[in-house]
């Protein structure tokens, strides 16, 4: 589609938030793609290379570990096979897209001194590179790599420690999500609220948009790179939110191979062994040496972790779009198009990748609480740990059935178990969703802007289990003493003003250090073996810190005397002192960049990951918090206009320029910007 591809107009608010608006749909996707490459053309080659798995050529050699991984699991060849089995309108929406951000790329590049600092030239994009950017996003979203943890730990604690560390805590993505009906709101209608939380990235991983053409009128929160709004959107008479269901969707298969030849055998369930299919691929880096990557696939799927001695394994995975050929992508016009709750639902009937806990409403009171996406049937062990290829009893055997729940009284998700908990194994705690629910309950005549008092809530119940244990010891010291003192007299709230937050999570620290110390837990010391992209999940101080909660009161491992540690964290703090520091001082916004710039200052934040306000530290190794809210949103049914939002950077993706960081002050202290829907109060901008 060239640059006469239909006439389509570009406003923007404020905040410069675009809003475009054309003749039709194709020419809307085409000025979505040519907006986000002008605001985002460094952020959309970062990402086409990412889904290429070829990150190093000018990011370096840090970036080979990913790239590598990118290649063994197919991801461009996934994306691919799934472009060509869209049907064709679909497909057509999707290269409109493209086409807009090709012919804006050059100028999108020029605004942008990353890329001559770098020497990078942008490539033009194929059609199928959205659907690898979405790939890419969450092939590590249902968080597969916990089941090479579970193993880990079944190896050096038993199997019946497989689950030990099964924190119903974080991963690497969550979200906090409510539905307030209209008889709970002091207009009548719906209010949807809430957060993704996801690792927090310079540009932002969602992009604040309008997409108004004479068969629909949406805003939302887009991901840039892709067409449409897949996750977050409000169509004026309807809208819809998400959040992570933490199904279990993924499958790792130890596999037996052989070498015929040059040619490379697996063991398959049938006892006989099969062809694999193999090939190599090179990794160019940035001033290093170029990297040769095998990339074998197996009837299950790619191998992505080679086994080098006898006791290693070799891993394939199995993942729904490799198996199925399709992402879901034809729900994504048909959101756009959507009026009713009916409608949404029907067009999720076809969503596939990720699987999602869906919360909708539309202006004639209809509400919608289910989950969507593509779940294998298979074998309970499968959920747990990698399973044996040669057993036929792991294989799949269909899809699941979606969940759905009449909405009574409010709805609440927030990663917690619930209407997703026969397709999961591991869910977040229920801290968030109880508090919320318990917030929601303070009032019936709900407003749009009171919504930002829920966002912000630091409420954090997971402290409970630690500080209850602090009565119970006697024969402390002075100091000890006081601090316990002063702990139990805390309002358990992570305030960034608060002094005692900081002594607590100082504590907490001292705690998960002590336990992770113990002798029980030797064999999983040191670095993890495998795969560098996988260590995340894999290292020891995290895990502890995040299940400590369930390690305080479970009966496993019972030489493991937690009472002991407990005290002797409490007397450690308390020797170390009791400065009166804010929490804020320490518990840092930390983004990821492609490119950091060594002259950011990042703000300090509230909040902690069982709060409300989920600003994730990582007990016991860093205050830090690199995951939080990657965008906040609240969608007022009864007048669009009234409804709110807010992303932690600014619309921008250009470093310096007016509006890529102007919503960070906001975001920081739980603050939302108006949505605008006027027209005449837009600023058009030539095209």
């Amino acid at each position: 589609m060239s640059s006469d591809s239909g006439a389509y107009e570009v406003f923007r608010d404020p905040w410069g938030i675009p809003h475009l608006r054309a003749a039709d749909h194709l020419g809307l996707a085409y000025a979505q793609g040519r907006a986000t490459v002008f605001d985002r053309a460094w952020q959309l080659e970062v990402e086409r290379r990412r889904a290429q798995g070829s990150s190093a050529a000018f990011l370096g050699a840090e970036s080979v570990a990913w790239d590598r991984f990118a290649r063994q699991c197919r991801l461009a060849d996934t994306a691919r096979r799934c472009y060509e089995a869209l049907d064709a309108e679909t497909a057509a929406w999707v290269r409109a897209y493209v086409d807009g951000i090709n012919d804006g790329l050059a100028g999108g590049a020029a605004r942008d001194e990353r890329f001559a600092r770098t020497g990078l030239t942008p490539a033009p994009w194929e059609p199928w590179v959205p659907l690898g950017i979405w790939i890419a996003t969450h092939i590590l979203f249902a968080g597969f790599a916990t089941k090479l943890w579970r193993e880990r730990a079944a190896r050096a604690l038993g199997d019946e420690a497989a689950t030990l560390f099964a924190t119903d805590g974080p991963g690497t993505a969550g979200s906090n999500g409510w539905l307030v009906p209209g008889d709970r709101t002091v207009t009548g209608s719906a209010i949807i609220a809430g957060d993704p939380h996801r690792f927090i990235e310079d540009p932002g991983v969602y992009q604040q948009i309008r997409l108004s053409c004479p068969e629909y009128d949406v805003l939302g929160l887009a991901v840039p790179g892709v067409p449409g709004l897949a996750h977050f959107g409000h169509a004026g008479t309807v809208a819809w939110a998400i959040t992570n269901a933490m199904a279990d969707y993924q499958d790792l298969y130890v596999e037996e191979l052989r070498g015929r030849g040059s040619a490379v055998e697996a063991l398959g369930p049938d006892g006989e062994w099969e062809r694999v299919r193999r090939h190599t691929e090179t990794v160019h880096v940035a001033g290093g040496d170029d990297v040769e990557v095998e990339v074998l696939e197996t009837a299950r799927g790619p191998v992505i972790v080679r086994g080098q001695a006898s006791d290693d394994q070799t891993l394939s995975l199995r993942y729904p779009p490799r198996v199925r050929e399709d992402l879901g992508f034809a729900a994504l016009p048909a959101l756009l198009r959507a009026r009713t709750v009916g409608d949404v639902d029907r067009a999720l009937d076809g969503w596939a990748e990720p699987v999602n806990v869906v919360h909708a409403a539309d202006s004639e009171g209809g509400l919608l609480h289910r989950v969507a996406g593509a779940v294998p049937e298979r074998d309970p062990a499968n959920r747990l740990r990698p399973v044996p290829a040669k057993d036929a009893r792991h294989a799949w055997r269909g899809w699941a059935e979606t969940p759905d729940e009449p909405v009574q009284g409010f709805a609440v998700m927030a990663n917690a178990r619930g209407i997703a908990s026969p397709l999961g194994v591991e869910f977040a705690p229920p801290h968030r969703a109880n508090r919320i629910r318990e917030l929601l309950s303070g009032q019936t005549r709900w407003a749009p802007k009171a919504m930002a008092d829920v966002h912000r809530d630091t409420y954090l119940g997971s402290a409970a289990p630690l500080l209850d244990l602090l009565p119970g010891f006697a024969d402390l010291t002075p100091a000890a003493r006081e601090l316990r003192t002063r702990l139990l007299a805390w309002d358990r709230h992570m305030d960034a003003d608060s002094a005692d937050a900081t002594l607590f999570a100082a504590f907490r620290t001292a705690t998960v250090r002590r336990f992770a110390a113990d002798p029980v837990f030797a064999e999983l010391w040191g670095a993890p073996d495998g795969p560098e992209v996988f260590h995340p999940w894999l290292y020891l101080v995290p895990r502890i810190g995040y299940a400590l909660e369930g390690l305080l009161a479970s009966p496993l491992l019972p030489g493991l005397d937690r009472a002991a540690h407990v005290r002797a964290a409490l007397e450690e703090t308390a020797a170390a002192g009791a400065p009166e520091t804010a929490w804020s001082e320490v518990h840092l916004l930390a983004p990821w960049s492609a490119l950091p710039d060594p002259r950011a200052e990042w703000p300090g934040l509230g909040g902690d990951h069982d709060c409300v306000n989920a600003t994730s530290s990582v007990p016991g190794f860093t205050d830090l918090t690199a995951r939080a809210s990657a965008a906040r949103y609240v969608w007022d049914l009864a007048r669009r206009e009234d409804s709110l939002w807010a992303v932690p950077l600014g619309a921008d993706g250009v470093s310096g320029s007016p509006h890529h960081r102007d919503q960070l002050p906001l975001w920081a202290r739980c603050e939302l910007v108006p949505v605008v829907t006027d027209w005449a109060r837009l600023t058009k901008e030539s095209t």
